[in-house]
């Protein structure tokens, strides 16, 4: 029997090939034909979730912030990447879980070049760097380090990490993306172990340009530690279930530390007298009188990031307009290792039609309020269901799937109606079975990826 291919499918393939060898072979960037040119800065969208307004009271209304990274540009070697993998090896490691770790360290450094820098750090009651910080193309003598990693006992987390980070501060001279990738399958016992302790950890670490990246592996690691650590040095988060999939976060993380097209990225929000900031919603940041602040320590060429802010406004009289808020944002160009800004500001109008306010609404910024609150319930969820709450905990999520559904079919909106229907089914699922650890670290992963526009990979 013959093989049909079908050409759609092998131009596919090529492109991904292409794609990946962009991000991840040697020290040069592919880039589509659409590539900002080089030199072009991060695009930054200012939106309100209606643009006119009913003549009324005080309301509240929701700004959205949007930065819109470039993709890297063409030809131009990338920013050199100071990369530190730091592995659980306590002993319910042993077997598959650690053998999968391995591989997939051993993966990253291939992917890295010459100019890269790497290190790997062990730990189980004692911390032991076994790669101590070196150039990426030291390949060989490096893998058969990371194969002659061995379980051991119990779990230093913190210390783990903080000796990832002691590598990585070995080479803060250079012009270097700077990031840990922390990996571990248990919770941490020795040395300091709570969410406070791995956030204020995750705090001092952003100050200095460090993210960290982690990667809970099966259903007994700490969550709640893992997001905050990542939540306060803007690193990602994953949930693993299986330790098969380990290879393909890694690559999927080491993706986007190859891809930094902005760093040490500070977004300030000013609001004229007569507007005031209520809170900024899924994101850390800090409200100073009509002043917002945010930090983001990096963006990834292509992706966007966004802050949503809710404001309170004064009422007008229909015909009237009034501005909302301006926008800065600097940041460090790392290709250039220059200084660069964005701006954007908005305003709305008010009006006595109600009809006319109904058509103005801006689906897009209504849509992702809506799934940021949604996030926010998955987190109230789990808080209620620790409290042994689970009647309660059901309801927040149904509640919130209701909302979801609403809107969805309001605006004929697949992705509100796709999240609904995630929604009722892990609402019955806990109903039914109680908040597992699967559904709590689903639960909570999911959250942070929302909050932090993490992409799904």
């Amino acid at each position: 029997m013959k093989t049909i291919v079908n050409r759609k499918k092998v131009e596919w393939w090529v492109m991904v090939i292409l794609i990946l060898f962009g991000l991840c072979g040697g020290r040069y960037f592919v880039s589509p034909a659409t590539a900002k040119a080089p030199g072009s800065g991060v695009d930054c969208r200012v939106e309100i979730d209606r643009s006119v307004l009913l003549e009324d009271g005080p309301q509240k209304v929701v700004i959205k912030v949007t930065l819109d990274a470039p993709p890297p540009p063409e030809k131009i070697e990338r920013p050199a990447v100071n990369l530190s993998i730091v592995l659980d090896r306590s002993g319910s490691m042993s077997g598959q879980k650690l053998e999968k770790a391995k591989e997939a360290a051993i993966e990253a450094v291939r992917h890295l070049g010459p100019g890269d820098i790497f290190s790997v750090v062990a730990y189980d009651h004692n911390v032991r760097t076994v790669v101590p910080a070196r150039s990426a193309r030291h390949v060989e003598w490096i893998e058969r380090r990371i194969r002659e990693i061995r379980s051991g006992g119990n779990t230093a987390l913190f210390g783990g990490v903080s000796q990832g980070a002691a590598e990585v501060r070995k080479n803060f001279r250079g012009r270097y993306v700077h990031r840990i990738i922390l990996l571990s399958d248990g919770i941490a016992n020795v040395g300091p172990s709570t969410p406070e302790d791995l956030g204020r950890l995750g705090a001092a670490l952003i100050k200095e340009g460090i993210s960290v990246t982690t990667v809970g592996v099966g259903t007994d690691y700490n969550e709640d530690l893992m997001t905050r650590l990542s939540q306060n040095s803007d690193g990602n988060s994953y949930f693993v279930e299986s330790s098969r999939d380990l290879p393909r976060i890694f690559a999927a993380e080491l993706g986007d530390v190859l891809n930094v097209v902005a760093k040490k990225v500070r977004v300030i929000v000013e609001c004229p007298d007569g507007v005031r900031p209520l809170t900024i919603i899924g994101r850390e940041g800090r409200i100073r009188g009509r002043t917002v602040e945010l930090y983001l320590n990096q963006l990834y060429g292509g992706q966007k990031k966004y802050a949503l802010i809710e404001v309170e406004i004064p009422g007008e009289k229909s015909g009237e307009e009034i501005h909302i808020a301006s926008v800065r944002v600097s940041y460090e160009n790392p290709f250039t290792q220059k200084s660069e800004t964005a701006s954007g500001r908005v305003s709305a109008r008010f009006s006595d039609d109600r009809a006319e306010v109904n058509k103005s609404v801006n689906i897009g910024v209504q849509r992702d309020y809506q799934l940021n609150l949604n996030a926010i319930a998955k987190d109230k969820a789990i808080s209620l269901s620790d409290m042994g709450k689970k009647d309660e905990a059901v309801s927040e999520l149904k509640k919130s799937a209701g909302q979801l559904r609403y809107l969805g079919q309001k605006y004929d909106d697949e992705k509100l109606l796709n999240e609904a229907e995630a929604m009722e089914q892990q609402a019955e699922q806990i109903e039914e079975k109680g908040m597992t650890r699967k559904h709590r670290k689903s639960l909570r992963t999911d959250s942070y990826q929302m909050k932090h526009q993490q992409l799904s990979k």
